[in-house]
């Protein structure tokens, strides 16, 4: 079950849809899920009713709605095909760490108002690009963020880079699962290292774990890179996260 709705936010109106299980009749957990670098499509409109099935509302937002509504990617075309991808690198770029903050607090205004949702503690996902959009908010908001995922996320920890979230993840309040493909260029090992001696340092609960074999983008049914193990393992280890903290 799922609607689309419009957001107001500081930057204009983020088109977003609500997913709930078919047989919802009160208001449940939160859980916000970004999409990866080619933004909202069929397989991420799966992943989030999956989700929601497991007895949560799911908020899945267009990331790039200051640029196009809707998916970005044509109907027929790969995120990855040439003369797509410069499109998304763009509208990318425009995601700056003050521009996601204030996408953060419209999405938990969003969340304090529709009926769908429960009050209270809300949950975060990421993938690929998102992995360090739901380390960031969970960061920038302790009080409210019990959990935050990330799966096959790029760049979480790359050195000399000022916005990268090693710097904000110290403040972390929630509880915190990433799970690396072990093959995954985006992500080498001294970044995992480099993350989780910040997270150790920090304080934080969290966990980090290596899916064997699989390579960056293992979760997207769309990509060259989908593993249906792997994306099977980390629907399991995301489902025990929220269960655990919702």
């Amino acid at each position: 079950m799922s609607r689309s709705i419009d957001i107001p936010a500081a930057d204009g109106t983020i088109d977003a849809h609500v997913f709930t299980p078919g047989d919802a009749d009160r208001p449940l957990p939160a859980v916000v899920l970004f999409t990866d670098i080619g933004g909202l499509r069929p397989c991420y409109h799966e992943k989030a009713q999956k989700i929601a099935d497991n007895g949560y509302a799911v908020l899945m937002p267009n990331v790039y709605y200051r640029d196009a509504s809707g998916p970005v990617v044509p109907a027929g075309r790969s995120f990855r095909d040439p003369d797509v991808r410069p499109t998304l690198v763009e509208y990318a770029g425009h995601l700056t760490p003050e521009a996601q903050s204030r996408d953060f607090a419209a999405l938990l205004d969003c969340i304090d108002i529709q009926v769908e949702f429960a009050g209270g503690k809300v949950g975060v996902v990421g993938y690929c690009m998102t992995g360090a959009f739901a380390l960031r908010m969970a960061a920038e908001h302790p009080g409210r963020v019990a959990a935050a995922a990330g799966f096959h996320s790029a760049r979480l920890a790359e050195a000399d880079d000022p916005n990268s979230p090693v710097h904000v993840v110290g403040s972390l309040e929630g509880r915190v699962y990433l799970g690396h493909a072990d093959k995954d260029e985006l992500l080498p090992p001294e970044q995992i290292a480099r993350m989780d001696e910040v997270l150790a340092r920090a304080g934080v609960h969290f966990t980090t774990e290596l899916y064997k074999g699989a390579a960056h983008g293992f979760t997207a049914k769309d990509a060259p890179a989908y593993d249906a193990a792997a994306d099977a393992l980390h629907h399991k280890r995301l489902a025990m996260l929220l269960d655990e903290t919702l």
